[in-house]
């Protein structure tokens, strides 16, 4: 009986361990290469599975697809089923690609999830989703271009073009094959892959783009157009009025381009809209180029502009703010190439008096900002920005019962600023003004903030320890009034 009760107990874990594995096989599919577009997207996967008894309730099927070389490190889910959807082998489901989908070696896997199994992984194949699958246009339909012998001629596409031309530029993460057609009995050449719509044709031919979809037969290809070159010896240059490089701070450089009939301005490769004229003017630094017709035929030129700068940077983070202790002192330096820099520093937008050196020593949370000039013919100014944090931030609005008639700033974060009580202080609707013993307002605010003196107001120490006169005004016209005398 004792042995009997052993096996009564073992048998459901027995039973238990069948239940939690499957094997799934090599997913298989009857197409060779996905080419998806708008109006068709849906693709079958077959896979097999054992045993079947070893799925509970809760299963659910994912198919997942592999990136464009065949790695699963971070796969895309294009089916889920439905949980104990599928319970019978084989299997077939029925999944679309994303439309980022583009690459030659795209594999899939299924994976289980009650219990958890993973198939082997697909033979490889190609996979396209063809957001645009019908012809276009180049060089706005005409069917012909010369550039003079020597020079280029750059073939765009047209965006949106004529007529109703589906330009392939209105859809974003495209490519473009460029081909030469090499005649009825030849193959056509492919002479350049490319992210933008241009290509520069140098060499005479008849020239197309077809929007790069690898195998998948497409539609997506452009007019045919003839080039041809000209002896007529016409070239074209590109000079900057204000040198190369230019300096920025003395307003746009004029490009100008040899004389012709007809002018069109790119910058970065990019035909410029409206730049259609003997001369444009540059406010940034880039690659620019012109086409200049001269009737017979175009010359192009381009002009690498360059701006005069200099660099510069702090020894603190630009982008997250410095830890300080309250009182910690953190000298922050500046490291720059410009020629004679001078230095300007502010707290909060407040410039700090006096500090004009390369080098500043915060002790006060903000946020700060130092203004490099280079001086001279070409005067050039870079701001750097930076923030200091407290570790621990004190009260700034601590109940006092008293307005104090003394101040020690001397930076041990005990009595350094003048501290008034809670019904004076942020925005109570309450003018405290406070007048030097010169008669001159050193402070006047409706939002006082406990935080005078600071650095962008600081004591003069001209007398040993000069005196203040304060005048405390509410919003019902009653007024207190005293000194502070400020020890140092």
């Amino acid at each position: 009986m004792q042995l009997f009760f052993i096996i009564a107990i073992g048998f459901p874990s027995f039973i238990s361990s069948l239940h939690a594995q499957i094997a799934i096989g090599k997913p298989t599919f009857p197409f060779t290469q996905i080419c998806a577009n708008p109006s068709f997207n849906t693709f079958d996967v077959n896979f097999s599975f054992t045993p079947t008894s070893g799925l509970t309730a809760a299963n659910q099927f994912i198919v997942e697809l592999s990136d464009a070389s065949g790695s699963f490190a971070t796969p895309t889910i294009v089916y889920t089923s439905a949980a104990g959807a599928i319970t019978t082998s084989p299997a077939k489901i029925t999944f679309s690609v994303p439309l980022t989908t583009s690459g030659e070696g795209y594999k899939i896997r299924v994976r289980s999830t009650a219990p958890a199994a993973v198939s082997q992984q697909s033979n490889a194949f190609p996979a396209y989703y063809k957001p645009q699958d019908s012809q276009f246009t180049i060089n706005n339909s005409v069917a012909t271009a010369v550039y003079c012998t020597g020079g280029s001629y750059v073939l765009s596409i047209d965006n949106p073009g004529t007529g109703t031309n589906d330009s392939p530029l209105k859809y974003l993460g495209l490519t473009f094959n460029w081909f030469r057609d090499n005649g009825p009995t030849a193959l056509p050449t492919k002479v350049a892959t490319a992210v933008g719509g241009n290509y520069s044709v140098s060499s005479p031919g008849v020239y197309y783009a077809e929007t790069n979809y690898g195998t998948c037969t497409s539609n997506s290809y452009s007019n045919r157009v003839t080039v041809t070159s000209s002896n007529s010896g016409a070239t074209a240059v590109i000079t900057s009025s204000l040198g190369n490089p230019f300096c920025s701070s003395q307003g746009a450089t004029v490009l100008s381009t040899t004389q012709g009939s007809t002018y069109q301005w790119y910058k970065d490769n990019v035909a410029i809209s409206g730049a259609t004229n003997q001369t444009f003017s540059a406010v940034a630094a880039g690659k620019y180029s012109v086409k200049v017709g001269f009737g017979t035929c175009d010359a192009a030129a381009s002009i690498d502009l360059q701006e005069i700068s200099f660099s510069a940077s702090t020894s603190v983070s630009s982008t997250v703010a410095t830890p300080i202790v309250p009182g910690e002192k953190l000298d922050v330096i500046t490291t720059t190439d410009a020629i004679n820099p001078s230095y300007k520093w502010f707290l909060n937008d407040i410039q700090i008096p006096n500090a004009t050196a390369a080098s500043y020593t915060v002790s006060t949370k903000g946020k700060y900002k130092v203004v490099i000039t280079q001086p001279g013919s070409c005067t050039l100014t870079k701001t750097l920005l930076f923030e200091i944090s407290y570790t621990t931030d004190p009260n700034p609005f601590p109940d006092v019962a008293a307005i104090p008639n003394m101040i020690s700033p001397n930076g041990d974060f005990i009595n350094d600023t003048w501290i008034i009580p809670q019904e004076y202080v942020n925005g109570k609707d309450v003018e405290v003004v406070i007048i030097s013993a010169f008669g001159d307002v050193v402070l006047q605010t409706k939002n006082y903030q406990n935080d005078w003196p600071s650095v962008t107001s600081p004591i003069d120490f001209k007398s040993v320890n000069p005196i203040y006169y304060y005048i405390i005004t509410t919003s019902d016209n009653k007024v207190k009034k005293g000194s502070i005398t400020v020890i140092k």
